[in-house]
C-alpha cells in the first residue's frame, strides 16, 4: 500500500482539482465567461505540510491560510507555493504577513491599509497585492468595509503608494442552498463597477466563493474562488 502523503495522494489531489476546473469550466460556459480568468486558490488551513507537498506536485500551488502564525511554519518547506492570507489580520502580525504572503485578501480598514502600505516600503515588498474584504450582507459577526464606508474611504485608500488594489473580496453568508448567496456575489459585483468609476487604482478581481458555493459566484462574476473542503476534505 503506498503512502497516504505520495504518489497515490497526489494522485487524488490532482483528480479533485480537476473535478473544481471542471466545474469552473461549466460555470464560466453557462456565463459565457474564459475558465482562465478564474484563478483558484486552495484553502489549505490545518493541511500538514507534508500533505501540502502533494497538493503543490498535483498542481495545487496557490494556497490560501487564515493565520500567520500557520503559514509562516508551512511556507519554508513548501518553496514552490504561493500564499495569499485570507483570514483577519491583526495589526501586530502585519509585518509577519507582508514578508510570507503574495497576497493579503483580508484588508477590512483604511488603518490596516495604510500599515501594510508603510511595511511595504520599508521592507521593499512593493507593490503589495490587496484585496479590499466587504461585508456586503452587513452581517455583524464577519469583517470588511461597510459598502458606504469604502465608497467613503477608497479615495484614501486609493493614494496608497505601495498597495496594488487587485479588487474587492467577501465572505458569503452561511445558506442552506448556494443559489441563495448569489445576492451577496451580484452585489459585491456591482460595488466593484461602481468604485472602478470613482477610481481607476481599483483593480477589477473579485474573490468570493468556496466549496458551497463557488459555481454560482464564477456566473456572478467571480475571479479568485477559495475552495478548501473540495480539495482537502472535512478538516
Amino acid at each position: 500500500m503506498g503512502s497516504p502523503y505520495g504518489a497515490n495522494q497526489t494522485d487524488v489531489f490532482r483528480a479533485a482539482r480537476a473535478r473544481v476546473l471542471a466545474t469552473v469550466a461549466e460555470a464560466c460556459d453557462r456565463a459565457g465567461r474564459d475558465p482562465a480568468s478564474v484563478t483558484l486558490v486552495a484553502v489549505s488551513k490545518t493541511v500538514s505540510a507534508d500533505r501540502l507537498k502533494s497538493a503543490v506536485s498535483a498542481g495545487l500551488t496557490l494556497l490560501g491560510e487564515n493565520r500567520v502564525q500557520e503559514a509562516e511554519g508551512k511556507a519554508p518547506g513548501l518553496p514552490g507555493a504561493h500564499w495569499h492570507l485570507i483570514g483577519p489580520l491583526q495589526s501586530n502580525k502585519a509585518r509577519r504577513a507582508v514578508e510570507i504572503f503574495d497576497v493579503i485578501e483580508s484588508v477590512d480598514t483604511l488603518d490596516l491599509a495604510r500599515r501594510l502600505d508603510r511595511i511595504a516600503g520599508e521592507v521593499g515588498r512593493v507593490p503589495l497585492g490587496v484585496f479590499l474584504q466587504v461585508n456586503v450582507d452587513r452581517d455583524q459577526a464577519k469583517a470588511g468595509f461597510p459598502p458606504e464606508t469604502l465608497e467613503r474611504e477608497l479615495g484614501a485608500l486609493a493614494v496608497l503608494p505601495n498597495l496594488d488594489l487587485l479588487g474587492l473580496m467577501t465572505v458569503g453568508r452561511l445558506t442552506d442552498t448556494a443559489e441563495e448567496a448569489r445576492p451577496t456575489f451580484a452585489h459585491l459585483r456591482e460595488l466593484s463597477r461602481g468604485l472602478r468609476a470613482q477610481s481607476s487604482r481599483l483593480g477589477a478581481g473579485l474573490s468570493m466563493g468556496m466549496t458551497a458555493d463557488y459555481a454560482v459566484a464564477v456566473e456572478e462574476g467571480a475571479t479568485v474562488i477559495r475552495v478548501g473542503r473540495a480539495l482537502f476534505g472535512e478538516r
